[in-house]
């Protein structure tokens, strides 16, 4: 049984969410952290250098100017009853790494897709699979990019009908609300169907 917290006045607190915030270099997760965090997010931000030139593949995001070095952090209240820790994962296998130790206690995963660049998102999928940490994919609507149906997305990444795929636009609040919402109920979901197995 989860305990219940309090604050100094007797009110109970909402309950706190560890939330990954994943995909491939370029797919809007910091801008996802940066869009429906209600508090100023941390972000390990760097430019991008030539020296990133042969490690950092900007096809597709050619734009890009920076990127995450760590991870993107940020915090938003579901209804008074969650509190959503958002960590935003670096997107560069170089940095990989890190991805065992954030998501530690996470309830589960957004994948954010990039239909520029599908198959950027793979590492992410195959990571939350291996580790049965529940994950929705949300397919990020880019100006420009060529628009698939949802079921063309979960086809081209294998998933099955367990794992929810939606549009989205990480720029906007309401858009990542609704994803991230989504994916809680999804978790709890997948929680209640593991432990009745």
């Amino acid at each position: 049984m989860d305990s219940m917290r309090f604050d100094r006045q007797g009110r109970r607190l909402p309950k706190a969410i560890k939330i990954l915030i994943a995909g491939g270099f370029g797919a809007g997760k910091t801008t996802m952290v940066g869009a429906v965090s209600e508090t100023k997010p941390l972000r390990t931000e760097e430019i991008l250098t030539d020296k990133g030139v042969r490690v950092d593949d900007i096809a597709g995001v050619e734009g890009k100017t920076t990127t995450t070095v760590a991870m993107d952090f940020g915090r938003i209240t579901i209804k008074d009853q969650f509190m959503l820790y958002l960590f935003g994962t670096p997107g560069q296998e170089r940095f990989w790494f890190m991805w065992d130790e954030v998501a530690i206690g996470s309830l589960g995963a957004v994948v954010l897709a990039d239909t520029r660049r599908l198959a950027d998102c793979f590492p992410a999928v195959d990571y939350f699979e291996r580790r049965n940490i529940p994950f929705i994919v949300a397919v990020n609507c880019f100006e420009g990019a060529k628009q698939y149906e949802l079921e063309e997305v979960e086809a081209a990444l294998n998933l099955g009908s367990k794992v929810p795929v939606m549009l989205c636009d990480a720029r906007v609040r309401e858009s990542g609300k609704k994803v991230l919402i989504a994916l809680v109920q999804h978790a709890m979901e997948s929680r209640k169907v593991g432990a009745s197995v």
